[in-house]
């Protein structure tokens, strides 16, 4: 059973170990819901944000634990 809660215990640790990268991700998905419903953003266009968005924070979470 140890063994199982180890297992659980990484997973969550590799998913929520860098708050800059989870705050930063979850900061463009909610963006990008407000711009498809208050400025009517095209689909294509929505797209591009989730992926430049997702692009910088992941670029601004690896330069933090770069630099401590």
């Amino acid at each position: 059973m140890t063994a199982i809660v180890d297992i659980v215990r990484g997973l969550f640790g590799l998913f929520f170990a860098d708050a800059v990268l989870v705050f930063g991700v979850l900061a463009v998905v909610g963006l990008t819901a407000v711009l498809i419903d208050v400025v009517g953003l095209a689909p294509i266009a929505a797209g591009g944000v989730l992926l430049l968005g997702t692009l910088l924070a992941l670029v601004a979470g690896t330069l933090r634990a770069r630099h401590p």
